[in-house]
């Protein structure tokens, strides 16, 4: 089984190289190198126990769902406080899964925001359905539920809002909307596992919510993976069976599903790292208020806008997105890569401009806020293990740019979880964790 697993397990942006321990500092003070991610820094001390979850799998002969799946669908719920999860092949098999649940059919309308990850809108026109784009708020990046509010018509049959980049959409104000239109709320929670909406988690907030465990997520597997939630029994029963080809009893099929079953690996690898998910997010958040601090003291307020938070909610740092004005973004981020630093740009097409959905209409300009931020946001570092030294040389990099004061020399030497920064009821106090009471997630 060794060989299952490989020596390093990277994934990172451009030509920059994920370090187990941080290189030394040169000439300029800065590091050469921070990777965008770096997942060999998690998964490496679990090694070990991935290996022997690993042989117990193989030793049983149970590859496709199976035991390791159960308890890993039993693990979440319990954690997320929702009767039903359900695990399926991707984050997105689980939105294509849940529209199949509710019965979408072709002409129908989904609204769904423009600025997020293609698989929201290709579940839509994959069953016959339309999407219909709404614009977003221009400081969260989340649905606006004003412009979603003015789409609805006759025609919509479901809504779709993505807690984008970790944060969960104000659902104060999406629900009572969906409501009044009589139509179902399925969540894209694929960014935003244990984001909570005054306490409670997503995916438990609308009809179902979906998931993923691609290995770029909070929670991140081996490969591909997902799952969904719901609170509704008859949701529930629709969603397992739709997952097996919509069979129920073995070789009777009623409706007609796919093929989107968890494998046994990937659950087995999932339950070893799911313990240990709300301390990762605990230190995210820790290094969103760090940067935070950082560009207040290197005065860069008028140059980027840090991500807000909206403190009804628990934000879980999937990713940390800033606004970089005056068009400068793509100069910056060339700076930043040639200077060792990973980032990336989510999204840069915006879904309602991208080529295959030229059918539907949508033109430049019908979406002002969601243009705006395809030209002006760019992701930093977030991951759990990022070290005070990499984001100083992060932050340093952007001043250096901007002209701007260097981040002063108490951040750089700084340990994790020093109580100058990251002692958690300065997470609390500032909001950038979520709420005291969230204490589900």
């Amino acid at each position: 089984m060794a060989d299952l697993l490989p020596k390093r397990a990277l994934l990172n942006s451009g030509d920059n190289e994920a370090m187990t321990s941080g290189p030394s500092s040169d000439s300029t003070g800065f590091l050469p190198n921070v990777p965008l991610l770096a997942i060999d820094r998690q998964n490496g001390p679990l090694r070990e126990q991935f290996r022997q979850v690993m042989d117990d799998v193989c030793d049983s002969g149970r590859f496709v769902l199976g035991p390791d799946v159960t308890a890993l669908e039993e693990e979440l719920s319990k954690i997320l406080d929702v009767p039903h999860v359900i695990g399926c092949a991707s984050g997105s098999d689980s939105l294509l899964l849940a529209l199949m649940a509710i019965n979408i059919q072709p002409g129908e309308e989904v609204i769904l925001p423009s600025y997020t990850f293609f698989a929201t809108a290709s579940a839509v026109t994959r069953l016959g359905g339309v999407p219909i784009f709404a614009d977003i708020d221009p400081s969260t990046f989340l649905i606006d539920p004003d412009d979603l509010r003015r789409r609805i018509t006759s025609r919509t049959r479901a809504i779709i809002p993505v807690h984008l980049f970790g944060q969960t959409v104000d659902m104060d104000a999406i629900l009572p909307i969906a409501e009044q239109a009589g139509v179902p709320i399925i969540e894209d929670a694929a960014q935003s596992v244990l984001s909570t909406w005054h306490g409670k988690c997503s995916g438990g907030l609308g009809d179902i919510g979906c998931f993923s465990f691609y290995p770029t997520k909070n929670l991140g597997g081996f490969g591909d993976g997902g799952f969904l939630t719901t609170t509704r029994d008859d949701l529930a029963e629709s969603l397992r069976k739709l997952r097996v080809h919509g069979m129920e009893p073995r070789y009777y099929h009623d409706v007609v599903g796919i093929n989107s079953r968890l494998d046994s690996l990937q659950a087995a690898v999932l339950r070893i790292k799911l313990p240990l998910l709300d301390d990762w997010t605990n230190q995210r958040a820790q290094n969103a208020i760090r940067y935070t601090e950082m560009f207040n003291h290197c005065e860069l307020h008028d140059a980027i806008t840090s991500p807000k938070i909206d403190t009804r909610g628990r934000h879980v740092w999937n990713q940390y997105v800033i606004r970089v004005a005056d068009g400068k973004r793509d100069a910056l981020r060339e700076h930043l890569t040639a200077s060792g630093v990973g980032t990336e740009i989510y999204y840069p097409v915006p879904l309602h401009l991208q080529k295959c959905f030229d059918n539907f209409g949508w033109k430049m300009g019908d979406l002002p806020i969601t243009e705006y931020a395809a030209k002006e946001t760019l992701a930093l570092p977030i991951f759990a293990e990022l070290t005070p030294a990499e984001q100083a040389t992060v932050v340093g990099r952007i001043a250096e740019f901007f002209g701007r004061s260097p981040v002063p020399e108490e951040f750089e030497g700084m340990d994790k979880g020093s109580d100058a920064i990251g002692h958690p009821q300065h997470v609390k106090r500032t909001g950038l964790i979520g709420r005291a009471d969230d204490v589900r997630c």
